[in-house]
C-alpha cells in the first residue's frame, strides 16, 4: 500500500489540503477520496514517501530525538 497526498476543492468551493489516503495505486486512492468528498475537484495528487520525511518515524530517528543526539556530550 502506498500513501497519496491530495489537495482538493470541495463542491462548495473550499480548498482542503494534505489529505492522506492509502491505496494500492492512485486510482484506488481517488475512489476512496470520492467516497468521502462527493463531486470534489482534485487540484493536486502526489505519492507521499513517509521515510523521506525525516520526522523520527524510524527506530534510530526516534532514539536520537529522545537522547538528544544533536546536543554536545559533556
Amino acid at each position: 500500500m502506498q500513501k497519496f497526498g491530495f489537495r482538493i476543492q470541495t463542491r462548495s468551493g473550499m480548498t482542503v489540503e494534505n489529505l492522506i489516503i492509502h491505496g494500492a495505486d492512485q486510482a484506488q486512492a481517488e475512489i476512496k477520496l470520492r467516497q468521502m468528498y462527493h463531486h470534489c475537484s482534485i487540484l493536486e495528487c502526489k505519492v507521499v514517501d513517509v521515510l523521506a520525511r525525516g520526522d523520527g518515524t524510524d527506530l534510530e530517528g526516534a532514539i536520537a530525538l529522545i537522547v538528544g543526539k544533536d546536543q554536545p556530550v559533556q
